[in-house]
């Protein structure tokens, strides 16, 4: 068996900087915004504060995307044979794909809402009375990716654990006996 230690650690490291970044801007920076004095100023520091993480988030994903696969490619005999685990990657594999548009699309909206005229708003994602419809609408959208992207890494985060029990030798024989069980009664069927 060969030592998984640094795909394993670019994969765990990687979504636990995107899950603590992203539920940080929007607690932190999000919120901190609305402390600021002159409403022109929020939105505008947020998105500074959001546009500064940006290459730490790019490269939290990128890190975990490159640990994933790896741990695919190395533990692909137990992700084929072994009950449970195929379920659990391909469920993992598409919330990781869901935080990635959600990060995406995020940060699409923060460039579009950044390109707005400066205008009052109550913080970085929440429009108040005077916000323009457009920057409101941009607004809405971001006061709920904020809370999608920490929610479906959170969720990366989860299935990764059962992953890890999954390994325990106890498991992976039960695992693998019912996987053996499925087939042969599939076979006799």
């Amino acid at each position: 068996m060969s030592d998984n230690t640094l795909i394993r650690s670019l994969h765990d490291l990687g979504i636990a900087s995107w899950f603590g970044g992203s539920l940080m801007g929007a607690l932190g920076v999000n919120g901190a915004s609305r402390d600021i004095t002159d409403p022109a100023e929020r939105a505008r520091v947020a998105a500074s504060g959001w546009a500064r993480w940006s290459p730490v988030a790019a490269a939290s994903v990128g890190a975990h995307l490159v640990g994933g696969l790896g741990l695919v490619v190395a533990n692909r005999d137990r992700v084929a044979k072994q009950s449970g685990v195929g379920a659990n990657t391909a469920v993992k594999a598409a919330l990781t794909v869901a935080a990635m548009a959600s990060t995406a699309y995020s940060g699409v909206l923060g460039a579009r809402l950044g390109k707005e005229p400066e205008q009052p708003s109550g913080g970085g994602a929440v429009p108040d009375s005077r916000t323009g419809a457009k920057a409101t609408r941009i607004q809405q959208q971001l006061r709920v990716l904020q809370w999608v992207t920490p929610v479906l890494t959170g969720a990366v985060i989860v299935l990764g654990a059962q992953q890890g029990e999954q390994q325990r030798p106890d498991q992976m024989i039960a695992g693998r006996a019912r996987a053996v069980l499925g087939g042969l009664r599939d076979k006799v069927a």
